[in-house]
């Protein structure tokens, strides 16, 4: 097929005229047999390179993505088409996920994209032996790389896969960012007959700026005075879930219409928010980096960033999001030198189990064939931390999976070579380079993009001409009273909502005080609970009537319990008995534990929490519940497995409604 007559077909099947230089390049080598890693630009084109070639192969075309949205958004601009395409995902039902994967079996699919995560699955594994597969392509590739920046261990099973295939057979690897190093890795793992394609990194419609400031009040203060003065729809990301509902709640409070989205966020509320965004119903949405990739929105006219990513990849990645139109917009990163540095650390140290953690599934696996659930309650370790060990046991030999029909178990080998943690420093080591070169695009008084360019192996001698250096204009952040005031009136006004409504029982959502660490509030609780602080003083209760005023002043509650005590003795008891005298709400002791438990901050995983804490509640008198209304009051919330363990109690003796009153509600660490 010529160039000539593929534009032909191009403009027939997607209603465009021309490729770009690099996307025929790319076209011709796929439909020639060749395995091809293409790195370019966000917003170049990169899927319109494996869509066209699939639609000129016999059989099915499998995308392997693990960015839903991405999937939902190109299969229904597949259809718009007439191009038959598809998606299996967890948002699916077994019966839809069930369909698609016959429809494809039938051949009456062109192009199904998939998660990395179906990898794993042995339903999934049987029925792709029995498909015509035309062509393979890798979305995101980066995270192949243990090199790269995203890592994810499914991606594993891809490489696998890829390299059973004959080497004519066509192998697509995309991804908008990849060092030299990741570069390499990538195309040693998809084997031979790879052709590396390396397209212009540089942007120059992207007005880069680094902003220092002092403290955190200094962004939020330069946020509220001039987002609104910022074009058009733009993307905040923040570091932490926490910060993102922070800031959402902070700019509502000015009226400044916005919304937060992050990982701990229904699906079907995910796909409101990013209609939303497509349709720029909000002056920006707050996100941790869970929301952007996948989202093909061409006009997001600024990004700023009020945490420090741990990388320049990661960051050229989400900035590149902005201005995939062409045009002008505005990208900020703040920087407080005083506390930005630890978050990115802590994601440096996390980034990989300590050996500790990998001796101990190691330890458990010898002893007994587990499942993935059983590995993580034998060991108390996260879910995702157990994820990245098992495929790095298996990638050294240590342990096997064994699959049945039902599960899949994990079996340690005889003879096992002893673990191997020198991968694991070295990666740790480059992760640790690669931050220092964030801090040096920080500090770096030349050419912002050009600096990121050169990072990522596109090596430019030009400058973009619109960044804050290129420019030279710096942009300080100064606070008056007048924001002052009403950044301390929002602290005092602002109260962290409890998301523990559920179809098992009769919980509403309810509301806590503060935030454990983000202000003092923790401080004291620490106190009293661990360091014989005494009990909680008395402006945590004025704080928490002023929660439960904000939010429930109109309900009518007939009695209030309180969680009972682990180790912090009458401490909450103490407290429910003020917050009851203060409401003139009866306060009953009928709560109570019948067997003993754990503190649930010991167990690393929802997992185990849920398990420590599994029918361990009673009530006494069980005539004080049936069709009341019932405050439930406790000093801290953490993963919300207590409360509702307890709600569901209260429900089945016949509570209307139970909602939960604490003082504080963690942060954790959560990323996205």
């Amino acid at each position: 097929m010529t160039r000539q007559d593929a534009e032909i077909k191009l403009n027939k099947l997607f209603k465009l005229y021309r490729f770009h230089d690099n996307q025929w390049l790319v076209i011709e080598k796929l439909l020639a047999g060749q395995r091809i890693l293409l790195i370019e630009k966000t917003g170049f084109g990169k899927s319109l390179c494996y869509q066209f070639t699939a639609t000129q192969l016999e059989g099915t075309t499998i995308i392997f993505s693990p960015l839903i949205a991405l999937m939902r958004d190109q299969v229904q601009k597949m259809s718009e088409l007439g191009i038959s395409a598809n998606y299996i995902s967890s948002q699916h039902t077994q019966e839809e996920n069930d369909k698609t994967i016959e429809d494809a079996l039938n051949g009456k699919i062109k192009i199904i994209y998939i998660h990395p995560a179906r990898m794993e699955n042995v339903q999934w594994l049987d029925n792709s032996r029995k498909m015509k597969i035309s062509m393979v392509v890798v979305d995101e590739a980066h995270c192949i790389s243990t090199w790269g920046h995203d890592f994810i261990p499914s991606y594993r099973k891809i490489v696998n896969l890829v390299n059973l295939l004959p080497t004519s057979f066509p192998v697509l690897a995309t991804t908008a960012t990849a060092t030299k190093r990741v570069e390499t890795d990538i195309t040693t793992q998809i084997g031979k007959n790879v052709l590396a394609i390396r397209g212009n990194l540089l942007r120059q419609n992207l007005n880069l700026f680094v902003i220092k400031v002092n403290t955190e009040d200094e962004k939020m203060v330069w946020l509220g005075e001039y987002i609104e003065k910022l074009q058009g729809t733009g993307l905040i990301y923040t570091g932490t879930k926490v910060a993102s509902e922070i800031y959402s709640k902070w700019f509502e409070y000015l009226k400044i219409n916005s919304t937060h989205y992050n990982s701990s966020i229904d699906t079907e509320t995910k796909k409101v928010i990013e209609l939303g965004l497509m349709n720029n119903n909000y002056k920006c949405v707050v996100s941790t980096n869970a929301l952007g990739m996948g989202i093909d929105k061409p006009d997001i006219r600024f990004i700023i960033h009020t945490q420090m990513p741990v990388s320049p990849i990661h960051y050229y990645q989400e900035i590149g999001r902005a201005g995939r139109d062409d045009k002008q917009s505005i990208i900020i990163l703040f920087y407080n030198p005083n506390e930005d540095n630890a978050l990115p650390l802590s994601f440096i140290e996390g980034g990989r189990p300590s050996t500790d953690k990998y001796h101990k599934v190691i330890t458990a696996i010898k002893n007994e064939l587990l499942g993935l659930h059983g590995i993580i309650k034998t060991t108390n370790l996260k879910q995702t931390q157990v994820n990245v060990i098992l495929s790095d046991l298996i990638a050294q030999n240590i342990i096997v999976e064994i699959n049945d029909k039902k599960s899949k178990k994990y079996e340690y080998k005889f003879n096992a070579p002893e673990l191997n943690t020198k991968l694991f420093e070295e990666l740790r080591d480059a992760k640790m380079l690669d931050f220092k070169e964030m801090l040096k695009y920080i500090e770096t008084t030349k050419c912002r993009m050009k600096f990121l360019c050169n990072f990522l192996g596109d090596i430019r001698e030009d400058n973009c001409g619109v960044c804050d250096n290129d420019r030279n204009k710096i942009v300080k952040v100064t606070i008056t009273k007048q924001w002052k005031d009403k950044l301390e009136d929002f602290r005092q006004t602002y109260f962290p909502v409890l998301e523990v409504e559920n179809s098992k029982s009769n919980l509403i959502n309810g509301v806590a005080a503060s935030f454990y660490g983000v202000s003092n509030v923790g401080e004291v609780l620490h106190r009293c609970k661990y360091e014989k602080g005494g009990d909680f003083p008395d402006w945590l209760l004025r704080l928490t009537l002023k929660a439960f005023y904000r939010h429930f002043e109109k309900e009518k509650f007939d009695i209030a319990l309180y969680v009972p005590p682990t180790t912090s003795g009458d401490l909450v008891r103490n407290f429910a008995e003020k917050i009851s005298n203060s409401l003139n709400i009866k306060l009953s002791h009928s709560l109570k534990k019948k067997r003993e438990t754990q503190p649930q901050k010991i167990f690393q995983s929802g997992i185990s929490k849920v398990d420590n804490i599994k029918d361990a509640f009673t009530i006494e008198n069980n005539t004080e519940i049936n069709g009341k209304n019932i405050l439930l009051i406790d000093d801290i919330y953490d993963s919300g497995a207590t409360i509702k363990e307890i709600g569901k109690v209260l429900s089945k003796l016949g509570a209307l409604k139970i909602t939960p009153l604490v003082i504080a509600k963690t942060v954790g660490g959560d990323n996205i």
